[in-house]
């Protein structure tokens, strides 16, 4: 086989992450109406196992098996076939067309094979001069043909389009990808959208832009799901690096536009069991589409029974398909611990929550409630751990393995603070709570004992050690409190009246913006685009290892921040069945090479101390508790140069590989 040229190239991405708080939503615009996609859509798309080069007996083989396997009584319900069907040219009156020795009975027969099984039928096109991955001869893109190939889509049956971004920069020479354009993809996806809306017949629009240029600001008036990274690969890590760039957008989705974390690799035996489990679960709650991309049945493959076991399960699938919505959001993260929670609402007054190891070894994790805006639930279901238990107050513990994820259904709840006096141990005229959650070790929560009676005169109510007077007439006690942090603080109440309830409220914080901060050196304060960077607009970004970005302030805490990043991009051979099939299948990823800067960004504080505080270059370790930040491995020039001879080696190495093959 011939030598493949390797090569290398870098970019800056932002990510957005919220520490210990949500991230305050971002507005949503106007959306399609070509009322899709109410729910996330579900189905199988070729690409992920067959790369460019499907085929009508692979096609057929895996539509077959959606229904054979029960998927399809689930809820999976488009197959789609992505790039690599066309023949290079259009016919004489300027339509696309399949490829014959592909397709030998043709598109329209293709369609009509899905819908006699029950199914939906997804076509690929791109909005660049060709389609992606389709080498040479190129195989034709809908730039500047969209009302065509919109009527021909249609013609053959088609139900939803997914629609690429390959070759669709004509400033720079039209390359196979711009992670940078010289202007916004926008403009493609608005020319498509419009000829799609033209027909006469809806058709779901799945924009496929990698993410560029943020299409949760513009992407919901345009399709009914938009891809917010680049692709995904067959590594569990590209798992965590798209759960990042989801965390600012979760808000942006909403029945009929859903945000698109790529296809699933669930099936592909890429991930172990609980890899697989984590994959499903927070693409699920995030209100992913969920999109089969392993191979269910051809000559060479069948999925796993534990794969599809996963792929059917009712629980998650019915989160992600639940009605009410809304997507699960980034709640906190333990950087030391290395895990991470997300949690959203379910109809019912249900609350899904996930708590992700990003550990390479198993491990128990605890979900502390409060931080999910929960004290207390009536029952607590542990989907992937098989158990299910009623009254569990403050937290829940499990035991998850590397790469896992504790998925639990919460029903039944009460809201975070409010202790009830039927949890608590009552002796004589001692009432005792215990398990009561603290985010930070502070002397500043409000305690409010709730009475179910009042009296006349003055009574007397010692709180831990300390002694109070109600007033006459009254129900209910404001006392300052000490807590530490966690969930194992005890309160200790007596009095001669009854008690209803403890409401614990956490200390006073304030909002410092990054206007407030002094610069120095090479950081610089930049105004954000539209509706970024919100409440104020504006961020400090481009810190270098000698140089700090330093503000005095009470306090001692970040809540948010922003990092901006370099990132590698580099291709890497695919080994599975593909081989089988003679087959070969590349990769794109995005490994982060080291950090560029820190762009501050909506800072807050829990009031506490006064301290002086400075964000230079590195890593922070953020525990949630008041006390200066830790800076954690902190990324020197001579890391820098060590990592980029570490580079070189592996660059060295993978023209060597590629070479050889």
């Amino acid at each position: 086989m011939s030598t493949r040229q390797a090569f290398e190239r870098f970019f800056i991405s932002i990510l957005s992450v919220s520490l210990c708080v949500e991230s305050k939503p971002m507005p949503i615009g106007s959306r399609e109406s070509n009322g899709l996609a109410r729910t996330p859509l579900m189905g199988w798309n070729s690409y992920n196992h067959y790369s460019c080069y499907p085929n009508e007996t692979i096609i057929h083989s895996n539509a077959q098996a959606l229904v054979n396997l029960g998927l399809k009584e689930k809820g999976y319900e488009y197959i789609t076939v992505d790039c690599g069907w066309t023949l290079p040219d259009r016919l004489a009156n300027g339509t696309l067309t399949w490829n014959p020795a592909l397709f030998p009975s043709g598109y329209f027969a293709l369609g009509q094979f899905i819908h006699g099984l029950g199914l939906k039928f997804g076509v690929y096109s791109d909005g660049g001069i060709q389609m992606c991955m389709t080498g040479s001869p190129a195989q034709n893109g809908s730039l500047f043909h969209e009302d065509t190939d919109a009527q021909t889509f249609q013609s053959w049956g088609a139900d939803l389009l997914k629609y690429d971004n390959c070759y669709s920069d004509a400033a720079l020479g039209y390359p196979d990808t711009s992670y940078t354009p010289t202007i916004s993809p926008k403009g493609h996806y608005v020319t498509m959208s419009s000829a799609i809306s033209n027909l006469t017949r809806p058709m779901v629009i799945q924009i496929c832009d990698w993410g560029v240029d943020f299409p949760s600001l513009w992407a919901p008036a345009l399709g009914n799901s938009w891809r917010i990274a680049n692709d995904i690969i067959p590594y569990f890590r590209t798992i965590p690096r798209i759960l990042n760039q989801a965390v600012p957008q979760t808000s942006f989705a909403g029945p009929g536009q859903w945000l698109d974390l790529d296809m699933l690799e669930v099936g592909n035996n890429v991930f172990t069991q609980a890899e697989e489990q984590t994959h499903f679960s927070l693409w699920a709650i995030l209100k992913s589409p969920l999109v089969i991309g392993g191979a269910l049945k051809d000559a060479a493959t069948s999925i796993s029974s534990s794969s599809l076991a996963i792929l059917g399960n009712e629980d998650v699938i019915g989160y992600n398909q639940d009605s009410l919505g809304v997507a699960a959001s980034f709640r906190r993260r333990w950087t030391e611990a290395g895990y991470e929670v997300w949690a959203g609402p379910l109809s019912g007054g249900r609350t899904v929550v996930a708590l992700v190891n990003l550990l390479d070894v198993a491990t128990t994790l605890t979900v502390d409630f409060p931080d999910v805006g929960i004290q207390k639930a009536s029952s607590v279901k542990d989907v992937w751990n098989g158990v299910a238990v009623q009254n569990v107050l403050t937290s829940y513990s499990a035991s998850v393995a590397a790469h896992g994820t504790i998925l639990l259904e919460l029903g039944g709840t009460t809201a975070a603070g409010i202790y009830a006096a039927s949890d608590a141990t009552v002796s004589s005229s001692t009432t005792t709570f215990s398990k009561v959650y603290a985010k930070t070790t502070s002397t500043n929560y409000i305690s409010i004992v709730n009475f179910t009676t009042s009296v006349a005169s003055s009574t007397t109510v010692t709180i831990g050690s300390k002694t109070y007077q109600l007033p006459a007439n009254s129900k209910s006690l404001a006392v300052p409190l000490f807590l530490a942090a966690g969930n194992n603080n005890t309160i200790t109440i007596k009095s001669s009246l009854p008690l209803s309830t403890l409401a614990i409220t956490n200390p006073p914080s304030t909002f410092y913006p990054s206007t407030n901060f002094t610069i120095s050196g090479t950081a610089t304060r930049t105004t954000c685009s539209t509706n970024l960077c919100l409440p104020v607009g504006s961020k400090i970004g481009y810190l270098t290892p000698t140089r700090l970005s330093p503000s005095h302030h009470p306090g001692t805490l970040f809540f948010h921040f922003r990092l901006q990043i370099h990132q590698h991009l580099f291709l890497q051979q695919r080994h599975s069945d593909l081989h089988k099939l003679g087959i070969r299948h590349q990769y794109q990823e995005h490994d982060l090479v080291w950090e560029v800067a820190f762009a501050i960004n909506n800072i807050a504080y829990y009031l506490e101390d006064d301290a002086h505080q400075s964000a230079s270059k590195g890593n922070w370790d953020y525990n949630c508790q008041e006390g200066p930040p830790v800076l954690n491995s902190p990324i020197t020039v001579r890391n820098i140069k060590s990592r980029l001879v570490l580079l070189m080696i592996l660059f060295a190495i993978s023209v060597i590989a590629v070479a050889s093959c």
